[in-house]
């Protein structure tokens, strides 16, 4: 040992952490605490500075460095003689205005300056004279040598320094403790004892609970600290304490339980997991509350929410709970990590709840000296942590990541930890799920927030609006067909004569009709004929599968179906009598073309559509004229048509929104573009319509956008596109952005009407990282609820339900799936009342709401989020897995146009994801698997990435314009995943690494190095070896962003040769993605901590 060495010891496992992740971002200032603090009086700048230094000779902490290169395990090492450097700086020449700000900015710049871990002391002390006898000092140190009870300690032994040293003495203090003892006392422990511990306390977690309010990155890869604060009212702050003292609970049991509250409602999970810091100052080792040193320790706290759990019995149980942990405080979190069914590769939490309960400020001040405004800023690694300091009055504070969290919604959840805090206190509440995160002012305002009022209602239906333009402009062109045209005259007539024939074979209002045609004029007549006769379509594509006509004939129970010659064998089902078209012309032409009997009713059914059922069988959904007639207003009202708009309708009439494009134009007097069968599948002659006849509005679904585009179309002056019917990715809605005049993304389920929701999108909109959809259209409300029903805040993901004038009555003839959809809303009545009252609308709220299945959330200024369906996400060895995700991902590779992600395989333990792409014009794709696993890498976690990869021309497509994912091929097994022996030099040089540090006998090229074993301790490790063997220098972040030996080896080698990385070629688009993403791969790296 050297002479200028006192000592050598390991690293208690919390200093290996914050060691790890200092070295990940050695100019983020993570774990860089100061501690700022204001002297009023003369202060003796001799005795200030002797003082100081005595403190530091005293304890051998405060001399501490750290070394870890070229080491198996990283090491403490203690100095004999460490000179610690203070900086004065005169500022008194500065207004106090002045002064804040260079202050402001001087923090942060001495934050991010950080420390050499490898060089003691890793603190310094910088003196700011802002006024004659008035100082701010800023005392800076790392985290990884003092914990926060340490403080106020060495705090009063400098001031009893302070004031012998101002009178030329010297105090005697007592010999303190070395932290060496702590690391002696942590290796006698019993470790497998805890660990049995802590594997039955997390038995029954599988992954760690997201936040819900993370937001997508807003421009930095980087972390951004910031902080907020709330301070309770005295009088709440009393009452809360007496609450505890009635109850024999402690506050942190209170805390923690509004926490675990908070983030049950937040992700929606009945079992949370938080981190919990706890003091690890064992009472077995001696004097340990007067130490000096970092001995917290970051454990799991999981907490299950029940919501029929009685408040008090659970705070207790939370107490009790914490009371568990006390005697395994000492394990490392590393350890707790292999005994949990979490995997490796996730962390086990993300939010950290810390309780300080000791005084900062010291006992005694010294002689001439008033110290004041102790302030403590630092910044951890976890994404958000809670402060929670009892004194006089309980006061938060929330640390957190500002490219993960916006500060309104930090704001927001402040507000919600002081309600359910408030919420505890009510006597009337007697069980954990009536207590509320959200105020009657928010729960009102949320219930507005997605309410459409306006005082304009449906007066007619479909066919009597179209009757009336017919009087109002009979000469004007209705419908364009194949070159053809037919006036608003003359549709009526035709429609006339045929509503004349239904009624002649004895069809009577109320009637369910089928419609089996192709796309013609015939189609459109025989629409509107059915809706005046007072019956409501059944539409029924022949392109559709002979077996799915005749389930849909049969439940309709259809007696008559109109078809024309070429399809009347298309639909079977007993009992069908069908009208021929092509056969009965000439009767129908002899018709007489006068109206026939009126009917209005807006409470009278349209038409009885069919959508793809879970268990394979369709399920019809009648929608009412009210519904239909809402609809086209609202939507007629948003787009601002008028009489000289052409509309160009390309979707299936057997798909709701096709209703949309055939009557939209007709019941505004504008012209009805209508596309033949042919043209719907070529993409060239429908860019060739579009152009040809100058259409001003189109609406079609993302598949057939893409198609478009992809087939070199670059838009059309004047164009607005309407965009619907499947979730509109964030890649096509840029690429949409040049194309038209107005790109309206439109959403709505069929059990609504067609469309519930609408936006004309902007650049800014989809800056966030997914595309909104909007508000509800006229007379449409939004709800955003959890589990229980209940409202959650903006920025947080909830079930979308739906109310309004578009609500279906049901299922037809399914009341056992109507009961489980359509479901009674949980707004009371007079809730509902005062929202009435306050729109000043005559249209009630629906008592009845439609239980979507769709996840979104309210974005800051009130727009919705749609972020996939619940029955979207998967679960895949534990992880809980967004494929659209993964998708968009893979989409933004240059070379792929369009990707699909299944999850492939019927048993648990044999499912992968695998995925589909379509590729730009001229790629082969044959080098994508390995080029795409290098892509994603830098993209998403390894347990993201699929297993296999398959190249098709074009995606299957369901008549309704969808990506048929059922018809996918199967996936075929590539050589590039067979074998997983290490090829290359460079491959085997780093098995080799591998297999040394984490002790395996062999690894294949495709092992995720968190996966057999490694955390982020042996990554350290890895790097060091790296850079011995191969002479390579990667970063800590690299071995995150590249976990699997084959990636890494890729990324070393073009590291090398000085090729480019294609990951750092990345589009513009990828690289918002990649923004968009981070918090995935933050994740990743938090995983596996010994924090």
């Amino acid at each position: 040992m050297s002479r200028h060495v006192q000592d050598i010891y390991p690293l208690s496992p919390t200093q290996q952490g914050m060691l790890f992740h200092s070295l990940y971002g050695p100019k983020s200032g993570v774990y860089v605490v100061q501690m700022g603090y204001t002297l009023e009086g003369n202060l003796n700048r001799d005795a200030f500075e002797q003082a100081w230094q005595w403190l530091t000779n005293r304890h051998t902490i405060l001399r501490t460095a750290f070394v870890w290169d070229n080491l198996e395990s990283p090491v403490q090492v203690v100095g004999q003689k460490v000179t610690l450097p203070i900086d004065w700086l005169d500022w008194q020449s500065l207004s106090q205005d002045l002064q804040q700000q260079r202050l402001d900015q001087w923090l942060k710049s001495d934050r991010l300056q950080g420390f050499n871990l490898s060089t003691a002391p890793l603190m310094r002390l910088t003196v700011i004279q802002l006024d004659q006898n008035h100082y701010r000092i800023v005392w800076t140190h790392h985290h990884i040598l003092l914990d926060g009870w340490s403080l106020p300690i060495l705090l009063q032994e400098w001031m009893a320094y302070y004031q012998a040293a101002c009178v030329g003495q010297v105090v005697q203090l007592a010999s303190p403790a070395s932290y060496r003892d702590y690391i002696v006392w942590l290796q006698q422990q019993d470790l497998n004892q805890a660990k049995q511990f802590w594997k039955e306390q997390l038995a029954n977690l599988t992954a760690p609970t997201p936040l819900g309010i993370d937001g997508s990155s807003l421009g930095s890869t980087s972390p951004q600290p910031r902080h907020q604060g709330i301070s309770l009212s005295v009088e709440l702050s009393q009452a809360l304490k007496t609450f505890a003292k009635q109850h024999r609970l402690t506050l942190s049991a209170l805390v923690q339980g509004a926490w675990a509250k908070i983030l049950s409602c937040y992700s929606g999970q009945t079992s949370v997991l938080y981190g919990l810091a706890c003091s690890g100052r064992p009472s077995s080792l001696s004097n340990s509350d007067s130490r000096v040193g970092l001995f917290i320790n970051t454990l799991p706290m999981a907490v299950a929410v029940s919501p029929d759990d009685e408040i008090i019995p659970w705070l207790k149980k939370i107490q009790t709970q914490q009371l568990a942990i006390q005697p395994y405080e000492y394990t490392p979190l590393v350890e707790i990590q292999t005994v949990s069914k979490i995997p490796k590769t996730l962390p086990l939490f993300e939010s950290v709840v810390v309780f300080e309960n000791y005084p900062l400020r010291p006992r005694q001040q010294p002689d001439g000296l008033e110290l004041t405004d102790i302030a403590i800023t630092e910044q951890t690694h976890y994404p958000l942590t809670l402060f929670a300091v009892a004194a006089d009055t309980l006061t938060f504070k929330v640390l957190y990541d500002r490219t993960r969290f916006s500060e309104a919604s930090i704001g927001r959840l402040l507000g919600h930890l002081q309600t359910v805090l408030k919420e505890m206190l009510q006597e009337r509440l007697c069980r954990v799920e009536e207590i509320s995160l959200l105020s009657t002012a928010e729960k009102e305002q949320l219930l507005e927030y997605g309410c459409s009022f306006t005082d304009r209602a449906p007066q007619h239906c479909v066919h009597r609006a179209i009757t009336e333009q017919a009087k109002q402009t009979p000469d004007a062109v209705a419908i364009i067909f194949n070159g053809e045209s037919l006036s608003y005259g003359q549709l009526n007539q035709h429609a006339n004569q045929l509503a004349h024939y239904l009624q002649m074979q004895g069809i009577t209002a109320g009637s369910l009709i089928g419609l089996c045609l192709k796309r013609s004029v015939d189609m459109v007549v025989a629409l509107l004929a059915i809706l005046k006769t007072g019956c409501a379509y059944v539409p029924l594509d022949p392109m559709y599968p002979a077996a799915r006509l005749r389930q849909a004939a049969t439940d309709a129970g259809l007696d008559w179906v109109i078809c024309h010659q070429s399809t009347d064998s298309t639909v079977t089902g007993p009992g069908i009598k069908f009208i021929d078209l092509d056969q009965h012309s000439t009767t129908l032409a002899g018709l007489p073309t006068t109206e026939p009997a009126e009917h209005n009713s807006l409470d009278a059914l349209a038409y009885v559509i069919y959508t793809s059922g879970s268990t394979g069988t369709p399920k019809g959904v009648p929608i009412q004229h009210r519904s239909l007639s809402n609809l086209l207003g609202a939507m007629a009202r948003r787009l601002h048509i008028k009489e000289s708009h052409t509309l160009m309708a390309v979707t299936t009439l057997a798909f709701d929104i096709a209703a949309l494009e055939l009557f939209l134009p007709l019941v505004s007097g504008a012209r009805l573009l209508l596309a033949n069968d042919d043209m719907v599948r070529d993409s060239h002659q429908l860019i060739a319509h579009l152009d040809a006849y100058g259409v001003d509005i189109m609406q079609a679904t993302p598949a057939t956008w893409r198609l478009l585009i992809n087939s070199g179309w670059g838009g059309q002056s004047g164009l607005t596109i309407l965009c619907g019917g499947e979730a509109l990715d964030l890649d096509l809605a840029k690429r949409l952005m040049s194309c038209g005049e107005e790109i309206w993304n439109v959403y709505g389920p069929t059990e609504t009407t067609i469309w519930s929701g609408a936006l004309a999108l902007s650049t800014e909109q989809l800056n966030g990282g997914t595309v909104p959809i909007g508000h509800p259209i006229d007379n449409t409300q939004f709800y955003v609820l959890d589990p229980q029903r209940q409202p959650v805040p903006v920025g947080v993901a909830g079930e979308l339900y739906i109310g309004g004038m578009g609500l279906a009555q049901g299922y037809w003839q399914r009341p056992k799936l109507t009961a489980e959809k359509f479901v009674e809303s949980p707004f009371d009545k007079q809730q509902r009342s005062r929202v009435e009252e306050t729109s000043l609308s005559p249209f009630p709220l629906s008592p009845t709401l439609y239980k979507t299945g769709d996840r979104v959330r309210y974005r800051e200024d009130g727009t919705l989020d749609y972020l996939g369906r619940f029955d979207q996400q998967t679960k895949l060895r534990g992880y809980r897995i967004e494929l659209g995700e993964i998708e968009a991902a893979i989409a933004a590779h240059p070379l792929v146009t369009q990707a699909v992600v299944i999850v492939y395989g019927d048993q648990p333990e044999n499912q992968r994801l695998v995925a589909y792409a379509t590729l730009t014009s001229g790629s082969d794709g044959k080098n994508l698997p390995r080029e795409m696993r290098s892509h994603l890498a830098a993209l998403l976690p390894a347990y993201m990435i699929p297993a296999g990869y398959q190249i098709l021309e074009a995606f299957p497509l369901t008549p309704n314009g969808k990506v048929d994912r059922k018809a996918l091929p199967a996936p075929q097994q590539t050589p590039d995943f067979t074998d997983g022996q290490p090829g290359t030099s460079l491959e085997r040089i780093l098995a080799e690494i591998w297999q040394s540090l984490l002790k395996l006998d062999s690894v294949s090229i495709h092992d995720s190095f968190f996966e057999v074993g490694g955390h982020s301790l042996l990554v350290v490790n890895a790097q060091s070896q790296i850079r011995q063997k191969l002479g390579v220098e990667v970063s800590l972040m690299d071995l995150f962003q590249y976990p699997t030996l084959s990636t890494l080896a890729h990324h070393i080698s073009q590291q090398q040769t000085g090729t480019p990385d294609r990951t750092a070629a990345l589009t513009d688009g990828k690289q918002r993605l990649k923004q968009r993403l981070q918090k995935r791969q933050k994740a990743h790296q938090t995983a596996t901590d010994p924090l």
